[in-house]
């Protein structure tokens, strides 16, 4: 387990991490608009797409150790180029390329392990551990590749010079690169040979997948990844936020969302426990509710000394509250009754669905907070995610009722 959490944050880091930790930095650097950013985020996105479906099956024909080690070797050498600050099509290009990287050899590979290691009763816990640690060990990199952003800038941010900020958000991708290449090695040494890996007829695979299809709780289980990995996403925006809106400096700003990254293993792990207790899709209900409020909130908040800690607080709950969310809408898989020979199709369909915010939530939220700068653009950025929590809890509903009168399974599934 500890080699999957590892792995399972690692692969994400080189593409996300830097850009959600470093935003304001990012763009100077690059000269990226958010728009820009939000187009390169597509690409990912796109590729990302792609190969989700076909990981499912690959899972079931490969060794997850080979696959995952290849994937984060694979992922750590698109870092070197991306030190060499590419423009926009380079970027586009490197994205591109990480989303076949980190998808299509490594995602359903842990998404399927976790669910084995879980068992029958402790699905809650088992996703909430993953996300939880692998949480843990976000932070924990955040807070390192903060501290090594601010050696490279000796003067004060308002006066540093282009030159030093590059060499600092230079150093910080090479510091995410060894440590992605350093998963790929511990993964290879400590993830043991898959011992069920073995050759799937065409005509079978084929099967799995018209009968995943059949099913309308994995349709609905996917809408509910889309609001919920919407939610998770807008969690980008928080550094930019914090600098334009509250003021901070851009360490300031890299810090306090570097700290955020510490609620994720409390939450993730305690809704696991939760989920477990009574129902990860009534957790959800709950979750959904309570981020929608608090994005609301943000939408209409005009920070000053008087409601500081309000909107603090509301950041911290939308943060736990996200990560509270992406512990568990896996464990649906348990919950809706989704037989585990099908777990590779299942997680194949559901993520190819579930993971299109990658293509089209950054492009629209840059566009919103260029069209309108300063705080007006975050006000329109919550209010959109506002809307999309909503939808998200009528999915979550209608996903309950589905499930307790078992209208949302064939038959075969039942059995």
């Amino acid at each position: 387990m500890f080699s999957l959490i590892l792995a399972g944050e690692a692969i994400f880091s080189l593409p996300f991490h830097v850009a959600r930790f470093f935003r304001a930095s990012f763009l100077d650097v690059f000269e990226f608009s958010n728009a820009n950013l939000g187009d390169v985020f597509a690409v990912y996105g796109v590729t990302a797409m792609i190969a989700y479906f076909p990981g499912g099956a690959i899972a079931d024909r490969f060794s997850a150790r080979k696959l995952m080690a290849a994937s984060l070797l694979c992922t750590a050498a698109g870092g070197l180029y991306m030190a060499t600050i590419p423009g926009i099509i380079g970027m586009s290009c490197l994205f591109g390329y990480w989303g076949v990287t980190s998808i299509l050899m490594f995602w359903a590979a842990m998404i399927r392990g976790t669910r084995e290691w879980g068992g029958d009763s402790s699905q809650g816990r088992a996703f909430g551990i993953l996300d939880g640690g692998r949480g843990l060990v976000a932070a924990g990199l955040g807070s390192i590749a903060v501290l090594v952003f601010s050696r490279f800038l000796v003067d004060e941010l308002n006066v540093v010079d282009p030159a030093s900020r590059r060499i600092a958000l230079t150093n910080v991708i090479y510091f995410y690169s060894s440590i992605t290449l350093a998963a790929g090695i511990v993964t290879w040494f400590l993830v043991p040979e898959s011992p069920n890996v073995r050759q799937t007829r065409t005509s079978d695979s084929m099967a799995k997948i018209r009968e995943v299809m059949r099913q309308p709780v994995v349709w609905l289980q996917a809408l509910i990844v889309v609001t919920a990995y919407c939610g998770y996403k807008g969690l980008d925006n928080y550094a930019l936020y914090a600098v334009e809106v509250l003021g901070m400096n851009e360490i300031r700003a890299a810090e306090f969302t570097a700290f955020c990254a510490y609620l994720r293993p409390i939450a993730a792990i305690a809704a696991g426990v939760l989920a477990d207790r009574y129902s990860p899709s009534g957790l959800m209900t709950v979750l959904f509710v309570v981020l929608a409020a608090s994005s609301a909130f943000l939408g209409f908040a005009v920070p000053s000394p008087g409601t500081h800690v309000l909107v603090t607080a509301n950041i911290l709950v939308s943060f736990a509250g996200v990560y509270a969310l992406r512990a568990v809408y896996f464990a649906l898989l348990e919950e809706t009754q989704i037989p585990r020979s099908m777990t590779g199709t299942a997680v194949g369909l559901i993520s190819l669905i579930g993971f299109t915010p990658d293509i089209f939530f950054a492009s629209i939220g840059g566009r919103l907070l260029d069209r309108s700068p300063g705080i007006v653009g975050h006000h329109d950025y919550f209010l959109m995610l506002t809307g999309i929590m909503l939808l998200g809890l009528v999915a979550a509903i209608v996903l309950i009722w589905l499930t307790r009168s078992k209208w949302g399974l064939s038959e075969q599934c039942i059995q």
